[in-house]
């Protein structure tokens, strides 16, 4: 009796120490997608009011998990049963990322703010908080599915079971990650009022580390939201470049950056162009 109580625990812990190995290498893999998620994340849940930016940014990872809560299940059966119906979502989803970057690249080329004749600038049209948090879920949930599938792909050689643990642990290690990192971004400020309250003087260390945390904070914010626009492009162009054969063999000598970036350039202005249309004949009509 013992002697299979023993032989059942070295089986758990064999198969715990396989679910480590395949999601340390599944986590090297998603490495690249996961910083692009961060940069895109970080700037999506920035620009809310002091006092709702930690439930804001709660909603969103509640949502984050309910993704990978759907996509996890779908992609496994997706892999099992019809392979190709995934890269045909990773290809639409590409298109979605493509979209969003060039739209905030043509609204910041494009669509500036006017003046009145007094010379005040006028307002632009105000984004509601549950619209930015449903915004940043969908661009979520198209990045999770790129996170796991590239998890699924690292552990296809592994049995059901290993594929399973290692793409759920992939999934829970990327949320909390992520987030818990846009976490301690969107809170430098306070951080900084803190130490520098807690400062006998305006020369002590603590004081200047506080100044620092709290002019850095809008500097960082305006870095991400360009870096991630940025990332929201090379993440569509990779999609399109890795997963249409035509793109990928195209302009070899191209280096992949530069070409990913260009495919998802291209792809975003032309979803922006038909999307604009489609909404001036509806209006129309």
């Amino acid at each position: 009796m013992a002697s299979g109580i023993f032989a059942i625990l070295d089986d758990i812990g064999a198969l715990l120490d396989d679910v480590a190995s395949a999601s340390k290498m599944a986590t090297g893999k998603t490495a690249g997608i996961l910083g692009d998620d961060l940069a895109v994340n970080a700037e999506k849940a920035t620009g809310f009011v002091s006092s709702r930016e930690i439930p804001v940014l709660w909603a969103i990872t509640k949502g984050s998990f309910l993704n990978k809560l759907i996509i996890v299940p779908i992609a496994l059966l997706l892999n099992a049963f019809l392979p190709k119906a995934i890269i045909v979502i990773l290809i639409l989803g590409g298109c979605y990322l493509a979209f969003e970057g060039m739209e905030k690249i043509i609204e910041f080329l494009f669509h500036k703010t006017h003046k009145t004749e007094d010379g005040i600038a006028e307002p632009e049209e105000e984004i509601s908080e549950s619209q930015k948090i449903k915004s940043a879920i969908t661009t979520d949930f198209i990045l999770s599915i790129e996170i796991v599938i590239i998890a699924l792909g690292s552990v296809l050689g592994k049995s059901l079971g290993i594929q399973i643990a290692t793409v759920c642990v992939v999934s829970i290690i990327a949320t909390i990650g992520v987030y818990g990192i846009v976490a301690l971004i969107v809170r430098m400020d306070d951080a900084g009022f803190s130490l520098m309250r807690k400062s006998k003087n305006s020369d002590g260390f603590l004081y200047k580390i506080g100044r620092v945390l709290v002019i850095a904070l809008p500097v960082v914010i305006r870095i991400l939201g360009v870096v991630g626009t940025v990332a929201l492009l090379l993440v569509s162009g990779g999609i399109f470049v890795h997963y249409i054969d035509y793109l990928h063999h195209l302009f070899p000598i191209v280096p992949s950056i530069v070409k990913e970036f260009i495919a998802g350039a291209l792809v975003g202005t032309v979803c922006v162009l038909f999307f604009t249309t489609f909404k001036k004949i509806k209006k129309a009509f």
